[in-house]
């Protein structure tokens, strides 16, 4: 009796160990240095996991809330950076560069126990997924990349674009802007709401209302810039375009038809990088999950079904 009752406490403790290895649903707080982050892990599903990275720097994750659906078979965690949405409001800008996010990223994977999973991230996201890609030992079996920035300066340039292909009442201010010029502010006001509704969120959405309420923007000034289209801080220098070819987990780009991360910009990181391949998003501008979820959630899952598969 003895021996059987050992062999089922044996059983048990490893059935209760398997179990245990999967992270909890619901929504939790990590300590960090400079306060703590939020997550929250969604779905219960056995399959591989997706980790999520929201855009902005500092947009936060509530605009990522219509790819949730992606957990009827996996688990999905996401959190908010930093200094953004419901992590802790730090103004330490020490903090605010892509070290930094990198420990926190690296800090949550510990804690959730999580060693094998999808990399998802979005705009900014796309960033600090590859930073990580080179940067840690412990890789993701794939990586998602929606509407990627790989060079800072090649962002600004298509910007540029973008805003040429605008008629000149809104360019124009748009230009003066970039150039310096800020008393132009009731044409600006315009051209800018212009420019957002072209090029990033072409339908409105409370998921990228509550994301732009509650976006960290001293952590995008200093990270970023005042504009999409002006990068002063940190990252204007930022440029993954040479590392590109080093990637060798399958990989996943994507961008919507009328994206700021312009297609045939994301066309050309995908020829750089071995066997990736890309999807356009059809009638969508930057925040396709929000602009054509179902086409952005089709994508996805068929990339994830052609790897496990």
């Amino acid at each position: 009796m003895r021996y059987v009752f050992l062999t089922l406490f044996a059983f048990s403790f490893l059935f209760s160990s398997c179990t245990n290895g999967k992270p909890k649903e619901g929504e939790g707080y990590l300590k960090v240095t400079g306060g703590e982050i939020w997550y929250k892990v969604i779905g219960t599903g056995d399959k591989t996991p997706i980790v999520m990275l929201h855009g902005g720097p500092g947009f936060t994750s509530y605009s990522l809330t219509p790819l949730f659906a992606l957990a009827s078979d996996r688990q999905i965690i996401v959190y908010d950076q930093l200094s953004c949405g419901r992590s802790t409001n730090s103004t330490d800008t020490s903090l605010m560069n892509i070290e930094s996010q990198l420990k926190d990223l690296q800090a949550l994977l510990s804690k959730l126990n999580i060693t094998k999973f999808y990399l998802y991230g979005h705009s900014y996201g796309t960033m600090l997924a590859v930073d990580y890609y080179f940067k840690n030992e412990n890789l993701p079996k794939a990586m998602i990349l929606a509407s990627p920035c790989m060079s800072t300066k090649g962002w600004e340039l298509d910007a540029d674009t973008l805003i040429n292909s605008m008629d000149a009442v809104y360019s124009t201010p748009l230009k003066n802007f970039k150039a310096g010029n800020y008393k132009d502010t009731d044409n600006y006001s315009n051209a800018i709401a212009a420019y957002y509704s072209n090029f990033y969120n072409r339908k409105k959405n409370q998921y990228i209302d509550s994301s732009i309420e509650r976006s960290g923007k001293m952590l995008y000034l200093h990270m970023w810039g005042p504009e999409e289209f002006l990068a002063t801080g940190n990252l204007k220098n930022y440029n993954r375009i040479n590392d590109l070819h080093k990637i060798n987990v399958p990989t996943l780009l994507t961008a919507g038809e009328f994206d700021a991360a312009r297609p045939t910009t994301v066309k050309l990181y995908q020829t750089l990088i071995p066997n990736a391949k890309f999807s356009m998003i059809p009638n969508a501008g930057h925040s396709t999950m929000t602009d054509h979820t179902q086409a952005d959630i089709n994508v996805i899952r068929d990339f994830i079904k052609s790897i496990e598969e």
